[in-house]
């Protein structure tokens, strides 16, 4: 029970990455705030934790409404005072293809999921993560940012858009309780994977469940590390 008692907020947790860290927290005793669009995946998310003797709250949202994350950050203040975590795991890929064809329409998604969302994530919990005795954000990148392979345009853009935005708010914390970090779960066996690869064979890539350790690790109130890029696993060989 190595979460037991905090209050961890999950994003895109309906599933892939977001529910299997949503069920490992509530396995570790958090009570998970877990919040995705799709209500029905919500819903068996709930079911899950219940099973597991856990304990949820499911807010449905889509996080590119105009004001829906301000009126998430008020609820979860009225509730609680105080956010202990932060998983900031939602995102989008765009289909692949050159920098010349990316749609507008699929560009303005990029910006609005991977980067505009994650600054009003920050700008709408820091005070709830300042409450916390040892308040935790984790924000999943990838490892894009590192090989910038060709026809990811609008995905290796905006999340080396998010990840400078992360490092700057951790300077700007360094001296409060919160310790921030990203986390690049790599290769992972999910919908957003399979999209990118159609032709890799899903049970040679990590489910994701695996990788749900590392976000405990960097949850606790024992943690320590602060303005880090923490790879969960090694790169899947090319």
């Amino acid at each position: 029970m190595r979460l037991k008692d905090r209050i961890a907020l999950v994003t895109g947790a309906s599933r892939g990455i977001g529910r299997a860290v949503a069920e490992r927290f509530a396995k570790e005793g958090a009570h998970v705030i877990a919040t995705a669009r799709t209500k029905g995946g919500l819903e068996e998310l709930d079911d899950t934790i219940k099973k597991l003797g856990g304990s949820a709250t499911l807010i449905p949202l889509d996080l590119m409404s105009q004001d829906g994350i301000e009126k998430m950050g008020q609820a979860v203040f009225e509730r609680f005072k105080k956010l202990d975590v932060l998983v900031a795991n939602a995102a989008v890929a765009a289909p692949l293809g050159p920098v010349s064809q990316i749609s507008p329409k699929n560009w303005h998604e990029s910006i609005m999921l991977n980067m505009t969302a994650q600054w009003r994530l920050i700008r709408s919990f820091e005070p709830l993560l300042k409450a916390s005795d040892a308040g935790r954000a984790i924000f999943v990148t990838s490892g894009v940012t590192k090989g910038i392979p060709a026809y990811f345009g609008a995905y290796t853009a905006t999340k080396a858009g998010m990840e400078g935005l992360v490092y700057t708010w951790c300077k700007e914390i360094e001296k409060t309780s919160i310790k921030a970090n990203l986390l690049s779960p790599g290769a992972v066996r999910t919908q957003m994977r399979a999209g990118a690869f159609p032709g890799e064979d899903p049970l040679t890539v990590t489910p994701p469940e695996d990788i749900a350790g590392v976000f405990v690790e960097l949850a606790e109130a024992s943690c320590q590390k602060h303005g880090e890029w923490v790879r969960a696993q090694e790169p899947k060989p090319a």
